[in-house]
């Protein structure tokens, strides 16, 4: 069933989806979205934990291991939560990606050190990144959606891939005429992309 307003899936899909409407490009972005979302938790394991915040030490299970509620879990918390209200079904496979990312990046941030993993984290961003803005260039030939809105850009791009893949290989969708509705959308906005450029050629 469609909603509206911040959970309306179908309006941020359509949003992103006009910006990736070439196989190749989306493609890329399935490829490299994901990492960017991993290695920017590790950096952000290295913030503040609540308990340093409030002057006391952590002696439960998950810091016993490594695992601390800072900044990094709070990030990976709200994607799995607002992926949850978006679609139960694939926000939930969203979810446990969002945590167990979580849980991999503090394990290696835990294991390399500062030192070492804001230098793993700078190059693979810049790899990724760079990986995206080809694929812009070459397949889509349209500016990244991040130029237009980029808190919506950011928060949509790791759910929207995960979504490809569910459709493309499991013909997945949250609920029956999703994908028609949503292609309708995009067409139109693609559409209408085109004929604003159109005429600032002209």
């Amino acid at each position: 069933m469609a909603r509206k307003g911040l959970l309306d899936l179908e309006r941020h899909f359509a949003f992103y989806g006009a910006y990736h409407s070439n196989k190749a490009n989306i493609f890329v972005h399935t490829i490299f979205v994901w990492p960017i979302f991993f290695t920017s938790l590790i950096l952000f394991y290295f913030t503040p934990s609540i308990c340093e915040l409030i002057g006391r030490q952590p002696q439960c299970f998950l810091a016993r291991r490594g695992l601390f509620l800072n900044f990094s879990f709070f990030f990976a918390l709200f994607y799995a939560v607002f992926y949850i209200l978006l679609d139960f079904k694939a926000g939930s496979l969203a979810a446990l990606l969002c945590m167990g990312c979580w849980v991999g990046a503090s394990t290696v941030a835990r294991a390399i050190g500062f030192s070492l993993a804001w230098k793993v984290v700078l190059g693979a961003q810049l790899f990724c990144w760079t990986g995206q803005f080809i694929g812009h260039s070459l397949f889509e030939r349209r500016s990244p959606a991040l130029l237009d809105n980029l808190v919506q850009a950011f928060l949509m791009a790791p759910f929207f891939a995960l979504l490809e893949v569910l459709q493309t290989f499991f013909k997945y969708e949250p609920y029956p005429g999703f994908h028609t509705s949503v292609k309708g959308r995009i067409d139109a906005e693609i559409k209408e992309w085109q004929e604003k450029k159109q005429k600032k050629i002209s």
